[in-house]
This record gives structure tokens, C-alpha cells and sequence, in this order.
């Protein structure tokens, strides 16, 4: 699996994905998420990894235990190399998760890494609390999200870049700390609440980040991608 940025392929329809990539001479590590997937479905995964390129499968399943398990059991087969759920399932919910992408997994094929969500960079400490009724700080909860990730045997977690530090000293270098949320300085933060620049990211703890608008809507993306590779690579 790749270290390099993840480009977050958030368009409407695979024609406006390929568009995007076109441009693109290397191999890349994109994601695919509920918007495209389900306008799509597998079929842009196998075309995206014929291109040669690494796929993150990003949707999050959050179900029973059994449906979690059948259904990874069926994502296995896809080719992604990287897929997630909700760690706020339960530890039943994501080892059943975890076994369905090995039943699922080809014979002679390597099993995708499995990471889970821990809260949303899009959540405040304040909303968490209100809205959630978790009444402790976000740090302590994504921490312990991950914990709980870790004792399921998953290999990671979603989070942001500011825990993402905490959560390796918790769990282990090892242990992937995907971060969202990532912009440029300059770059507007959106629905974001918990951002940081590629080189904070590095700097911080994460050991991999996922940038979307700030390639995707920039004026030139493989420049913007080259910017942010390159920020992401001096700071390692």
C-alpha cells in the first residue's frame, strides 16, 4: 500500500473521475467514497486498480455484526486495498468485519488493511458531547475508539491529525493513523473542523492523509498534488 497522499475522489460519476486522472502520469492512491461507489458500484474499483492505481474504499459500514462480516466478505473481492468502518459498531462488529475480508479474501491475494472511523473531522468536541451524549473530551474518545480498533485486530483508524499522535503512542507506530481534513494554509476549510497542512500532518503523526478539494478543485491538480506530495515527503 502506498505512502503518497490519498486523493479523495469525490465526483458525481466515473467519467468525472477518469477526467480528473487523466492528467495524472504516475500511479496514485485514491479514494472512492459512498457518492461515487453507489452511482457506480465495483466497477470503479476494478477499473481504478487496471489503471494501476491504489484504492482506499471509504464507506464506512456501521451495521450488525453478521451483515458487517457478509458484506466485507463480498468488498474482499474488489481489490481494494484499503476499507473501513465505524469503530462506534463495537468490537464484535468490526472482528466480524475483519474475518469476512479474510473469508473473502482470493486465494493468493493479500487481504485489504481495515481501518476504522473514530469521530468525524467534520465533529467538534461540542457536538460530540450534545449530540452524542459522550461526555468526555474528543481526544479521550478517538483514543479510546482506536484502542478498541487495535484489541479487534484491525490495522488503523481514521482520525484526525490532531490525535493522530496520541493514538501511536497508544497503539503503536505500527498502527495506521489515516487524517482527513487536510488543506494548504491558504486553502478554505469547508465542512472541516479539525484540519491541518500536509507538513503538520507529517510532523504530527499521521502515516497517511487524505486530501480532497484542495487537488480536486485547484486551478491545476497535479500541481496542487505535486505541492502537497512533496510537503507531505520533507517532513517524513
Amino acid at each position: 500500500m502506498k505512502n503518497s497522499p490519498i486523493i479523495a475522489l469525490d465526483f458525481a460519476s466515473a467519467g468525472d473521475a477518469y477526467k480528473f486522472l487523466t492528467p495524472f502520469e504516475q500511479s496514485l492512491f485514491v479514494k472512492v467514497g459512498m457518492e461515487l461507489y453507489l452511482q457506480e458500484g465495483p466497477s470503479i474499483v476494478y477499473k481504478l486498480k487496471e489503471m494501476g492505481h491504489d484504492v482506499f474504499l471509504d464507506l464506512k459500514l456501521h451495521d450488525i455484526p453478521h451483515t458487517v462480516g457478509q458484506a466485507m466478505r463480498g468488498l474482499a473481492r474488489l481489490g481494494a486495498d484499503l476499507v473501513n468502518v465505524h469503530a462506534a459498531g463495537g468490537a464484535a462488529m468490526m472482528i466480524a468485519a475483519r474475518e469476512g475480508l479474510e473469508a473473502g479474501t482470493p486465494t493468493g491475494s493479500t487481504r485489504p488493511s481495515i481501518i476504522a472511523v473514530t469521530q468525524l473531522t467534520s465533529t467538534s468536541e461540542a457536538q460530540m458531547q450534545q449530540e452524542q451524549l459522550i461526555p468526555t473530551t474528543i481526544d479521550a474518545s478517538v483514543v479510546h475508539y482506536a484502542e478498541l480498533a487495535k484489541t479487534a485486530t484491525l490495522d488503523g483508524v481514521v482520525c484526525s491529525v490532531l490525535e493522530a499522535k496520541k493514538i501511536a503512542d497508544a497503539c503503536g507506530q505500527e498502527f495506521l493513523r489515516v487524517t482527513p481534513g487536510i488543506r494548504l494554509a491558504e486553502g478554505e476549510a469547508h465542512d472541516q473542523i479539525r484540519v491541518a497542512t500536509p507538513a503538520n500532518a507529517r510532523i504530527l503523526g499521521s502515516s497517511h492523509i487524505v486530501v480532497g478539494r484542495a487537488i480536486t478543485n485547484a486551478e491545476n491538480p497535479v500541481q496542487a498534488y505535486e505541492t502537497i506530495l512533496k510537503m507531505w515527503e520533507e517532513n517524513a
